[in-house]
């Protein structure tokens, strides 16, 4: 296929419901991160911390939620929401790079579900290792590669697949919250409060738990990416606060009830996925299995939303010229395959990577999450600068949100934010190809600026890797 297909070439797809718009941000959502959850929390805080965090990351997460939410009903013609807010909010180049960093992310996260199964695998299949040995990588390339396939053959197809799959995932997660709180040890729990001595202060507790929580709230804008499949606009909004409603409990709970089955510093040691350690610790070695299964079931559904999503985006921006033509084009099943060919060979690139870093689960993780800060923050600002004209909750809202994501890339550290440089930086060469392809100059004076600095973070961070300042 050499042309672009036009809509009218294309077959004609079914739109979306309330419903099925809410079963994909709740599909995006709840991965196999949460699954991770209670050895990452461990490793950072306490109890009290813990709660903190979940306040903290809850209520920023709700702001950003009513942002998709009235962005969607003040904006109707703005669509695959995070990518375009940022552009009509402040030039086509951060809306480049707001689109390129929420793919990029989404490309990563996929690693850390491959990391995460291979790691369960492991447990009985030692040469697998905590997902991150030369074996480990191969079969997850395999599976990386069927899931192409699948995608390849139809969009809704794959879609019918996450709506089961995202049924079947959610309850092992319900089983765990029951059953560990009908174990429930309360000097455990007591004892779990304060947090260990190696958390260090309250701040500190809650500061290093904030780009996890971050990572499992990814999904959250998942039917603002969907917009123009929607059946009726303000179906998006609602579909997003009623997925972040639904899930911010279950998160919330797996992370503290844990805390009443084994000592913060026991937990802090499992093998992850950390969720199963902890049920076998009061149930036995069926839990252990039974969360293991059910991990396996969050992976296919989880990394099927968030391919799907990653291709969704880079078709879009492709299709506004914000991204080379050869992305805009689609099956008349309506599967951008280029696009997925991207978002599949950057996913593969990053599972190599693991190979290179001490804790692969963790790096991707916390990459995936920083990643994502800039194009949530660039919504964020988007929303305070189309509030800013009238008081009222609109403006508090965006205020919110803006303050609540400033916050998170201070807390990712300066090694996160430079290893995003590095990633970020290189994508302007597909940004100078779409300029190209329209004969315009590639860069405004403004854009040069922008330029400058991203190129300048890439190359700090590529020697502060070189010199061991930082590591992966």
């Amino acid at each position: 296929m050499t042309q672009v297909e036009t809509e009218s070439e294309a077959a004609p797809a079914a739109k979306l419901t309330l419903v099925t718009l809410a079963m994909m941000v709740v599909g995006s959502m709840v991965g196999a991160g949460v699954f991770s959850l209670p050895r990452r929390f461990a490793q950072e805080t306490g109890v009290a911390g813990a709660l903190i965090a979940w306040a903290v990351a809850g209520t920023g997460m709700l702001m950003l939620a009513f942002v998709f939410q009235r962005l969607a009903v003040a904006r109707p013609d703005l669509d695959a929401g995070v990518y375009a807010y940022a552009k009509a909010g402040f030039g086509e180049y951060l809306g480049f790079f707001s689109a390129f960093g929420y793919w990029a992310s989404a490309c990563v996260g996929n690693v850390t579900y491959w990391v995460l199964i291979m790691s369960t695998i492991g447990a009985i299949a030692p040469a697998l290792g905590d997902g991150d040995t030369v074996l480990a990588v191969v079969l997850s390339s395999v599976g990386l590669w069927a899931f192409f396939l699948l995608i390849r053959r139809g969009v809704k197809e794959a879609a019918a697949i996450n709506r089961i799959v995202t049924v079947a995932k959610i309850i092992p997660i319900l089983v765990f919250v029951v059953l560990a709180l009908f174990y429930l040890k309360p000097h455990v729990f007591a004892e779990n409060w304060g947090g260990a001595a190696y958390a260090g202060s309250l701040f500190d507790q809650v500061k290093g738990t904030m780009l996890a929580t971050v990572f499992v709230f990814l999904g959250v804008e998942g039917a603002s990416v969907y917009s123009r499949h929607a059946k009726r606009r303000e179906d998006v909004g609602r579909a997003t606060v009623l997925g972040f409603l639904s899930v911010f409990s279950v998160f919330a709970s797996v992370t503290i009830v844990s805390y009443g089955l084994l000592p913060m510093a026991e937990i802090a040691e499992l093998r992850q996925p950390s969720m199963a350690g902890v049920l076998e610790s009061a149930v036995g070695t069926w839990g252990e299995v039974f969360v293991s299964v059910g991990l396996i079931v969050s992976v296919l559904g989880a990394y099927l939303a968030w391919t799907l999503m990653a291709a969704e985006v880079l078709f879009v921006a492709a299709k506004d010229e914000d991204m080379p033509r050869f992305l805009a084009r689609s099956t008349r099943a309506d599967v951008p395959v280029p696009a997925l060919l991207l978002t599949t060979l950057l996913t593969q690139l990053v599972l190599v990577v693991t190979l290179f870093s001490d804790d692969a689960f963790n790096f991707a993780l916390d990459l995936t999450s920083a990643l994502t800060l800039i194009p949530f923050l660039l919504a964020a600002a988007f929303a305070l600068k189309i509030a800013r004209r009238r008081f009222g909750g609109d403006l508090v809202v965006a205020a919110l949100a803006t303050v609540y994501t400033a916050f998170l890339l201070y807390a990712a550290g300066l090694k996160y934010l430079l290893v995003s440089f590095i990633i970020y930086a290189p994508a302007t060469v597909l940004f100078v190809m779409a300029r190209r392809e329209q004969g315009r100059t590639p860069f405004s004076p403004r854009e040069l600026v922008i330029l400058v600095v991203s190129v300048a973070g890439a190359v700090t961070g590529i020697v502060a890797l070189a010199l061991g300042w930082i590591s992966l």
